[in-house]
């Protein structure tokens, strides 16, 4: 059995003395692990840093055994974030969340593009939180645990849509929520893709995103913990907010 293809680098550990496994998201194949065969030299180490675009070649006797990649660089990312301490974490939330809730060998086609859209965005700082978040809707949508906010649960109503229900995610409107409105989680204008995007804003979208991948996703994949690596880049973002606000009048994408 091969196969060959350009996959995004998420996660590299040793192997016995010389070698390293691999996890790499393909867009036909998933994530899919291999051996690279002297993955700890002075040669092939350097290019198997996460969030590396790479070309891969997989062979194995047969489909189900790990198998071995040979590997080729096509794009470096580590220059971006090598000094650039929000960079580097965020494409370590992207590749510790993928890693985590990806299952193994099961394609994602429009998650991978979009993922690969969003790392090709790293180091502008500016418009990479708003462009973050999108990718964590997207992701949640992917994982079957996807927003809807269309319109209000509760009237039907497309008008005045302030909060999300934390039981069922989709929107409810001020009217919609009376009482009820303290137990939900905020739905900022970011989140409809409406007005400019203040980084405060974005903040608080992060609070429902990230309480949908610690309460839905996380418990559906055996109650592991999410990632730190998530929690870091939002504190890490959370922390720019001392600055000016950078504001987006459109999506990245």
């Amino acid at each position: 059995m091969d196969w060959r293809g350009t996959g995004i680098l998420l996660s590299v550990r040793r192997h016995g003395e010389s070698s390293a496994i691999i996890d790499v998201f393909t867009q036909d194949r998933g994530r899919h692990a291999g051996i690279v065969r002297g993955g700890t030299s002075r040669k092939i180490a350097p290019i198997l840093q996460p969030g590396a675009q790479l070309d891969v070649a997989w062979r194995a006797r047969l489909e189900d055994h790990i198998g071995t990649f040979t590997v080729e660089p096509v794009r470096s990312r580590a220059a971006l974030v090598m000094n650039d301490r929000l960079a580097l974490a965020g494409l370590n939330a992207v590749t510790g969340l993928l890693s985590f809730c990806l299952p193994d060998r099961e394609a994602h086609g429009a998650l991978y593009r979009r993922t690969e859209q969003l790392l090709d965005l790293l180091g502008q700082n500016e418009i990479w939180p708003l462009a973050y978040l999108r990718w964590e809707v997207a992701l949640l949508e992917d994982m079957g645990f996807g927003l809807d906010l269309s319109a209000c649960a509760v009237t039907g109503g497309t008008e005045d849509l302030a909060f999300v229900s934390p039981k069922s995610g989709r929107a409810v409107s001020r009217a919609g929520a009376g009482k009820w409105a303290t137990r939900l989680l905020p739905l900022p204008p970011v989140l409809l893709g409406q007005g400019e995007a203040q980084d405060p804003e974005v903040a608080r979208a992060f609070v429902t995103t990230g309480y949908f991948l610690n309460n839905h996703l996380a418990p559906d994949l055996g109650h592991r913990p999410l990632p730190d690596a998530r929690m870091r880049f939002v504190d890490a973002f959370t922390r720019t907010l001392r600055t000016p606000f950078r504001r987006l009048r459109h999506w990245p994408w």
